[in-house]
């Protein structure tokens, strides 16, 4: 998910009660719920940094590793502005045990709520480079800022008045949140269920083939709709989902070559195409954009070759998530 994202995340679960345990609470949770995208700096590698993102700083090493850091030098902070005669009366005294515990439950949240987005993050790395998908939420979604971010201010404003019930919202919000997350998860497994089952009633070409892929890809704002994904056998195709109508509309199209007379409307990936494998070998960001590509798609250009990723391919997000193989000269 984007920072906003989590650093509302951090904060109500500050609010809930959790800031009252030990001082420098808030900036635990918060700088904790970010401390994972510390690999966001290797975006200046461009389209390479796909291989490099949401990998080790996200898997368990660096779940252990980070809240430490992170306690130890809000600790130290703390130290230092004794030191300086410049410690905020107001704070709270430094309970170690606590602000170690809040830092690894700040940075436990990261992880948790990247995993919602079809982007994918690699959970176990170093031990597994496999890539997780929850296909839940769009990676921005502003539903979720707005249940997040109108709790807080409530909250907040109930504590300024003195009120008990500041506590009470918090925690009611962050399970308003959860519930709008659990219900986006069951509107992608049912968008999921039902393309899986239109296709393989349509024709064998799909029922027999143990490698049909279904994606549920969350859309933006909309988040009763889905564009749903699909893949056999080098094939590929969308089409769209909502809530409201609960059906799925799939085209025809006659393709000899495949056993059946008529299947499904699809049109080819090109993956099988030699020269994919021939001209990505050796090309850092062709390799690393297969690395992390889940949909992967060929377009055959003349001699050139462009690489996107089916989750990927609105013509609003451009040739971000894309490459150009050429042949040599």
């Amino acid at each position: 998910m984007d920072n906003l994202t989590h650093s509302l995340i951090g904060a109500v679960l500050g609010q809930t009660g959790l800031k009252r345990r030990t001082g420098l609470a808030m900036p635990a949770l918060i700088i904790g719920a970010n401390l994972p995208d510390i690999d966001a700096g290797c975006s200046i590698y461009g389209i390479e940094s796909l291989a490099m993102r949401r990998g080790i700083t996200h898997g368990p090493i660096a779940l252990l590793v980070l809240p430490l850091l992170l306690a130890g030098a809000l600790w130290w902070f703390d130290r230092w502005q004794v030191r300086r005669g410049k410690r905020p009366e107001e704070r709270l005294p430094i309970r170690f045990g606590w602000l170690l515990a809040l830092s690894f439950i700040g940075c436990l949240t990261h992880p948790a709520f990247d995993w919602l987005n079809n982007y994918g993050i690699r959970l176990l790395e170093p031990f597994s480079s496999q890539w997780f998908f929850g296909d839940t939420l769009f990676i921005v979604d502003p539903w979720l800022w707005a249940i997040l971010g109108a709790g807080l201010w409530l909250s907040l404003r109930l504590e300024r008045k003195g009120s008990r019930a500041s506590c009470v919202i918090a925690m009611a919000v962050f399970g308003v949140a959860i519930v709008y997350i659990g219900g986006n998860l069951l509107i992608s497994a049912r968008a999921e269920l039902l393309v899986r089952a239109e296709l393989q009633r349509r024709s064998p070409y799909f029922a027999d083939d143990p490698h049909l892929l279904v994606v549920a890809n969350p859309v933006p704002l909309e988040f009763w709709r889905r564009e749903v994904l699909w893949r056999a056998r080098d094939r590929h195709y969308g089409v769209d989902f909502s809530l409201w109508d609960d059906k799925v509309h799939l085209g025809y199209q006659p393709i000899p070559a495949d056993p059946a007379p008529a299947i499904v409307r699809s049109e080819p990936a090109n993956m099988d195409d030699p020269r994919v494998a021939e001209l990505a070998r050796g090309n850092p960001a062709a390799e690393a954009f297969l690395f992390w590509s889940r949909m992967p798609v060929a377009e055959l250009q003349g001699d050139r070759i462009i690489l996107r990723d089916q989750r990927f391919m609105n013509p609003r997000i451009g040739d971000r998530f894309s490459v150009t193989l050429r042949p040599p000269k």
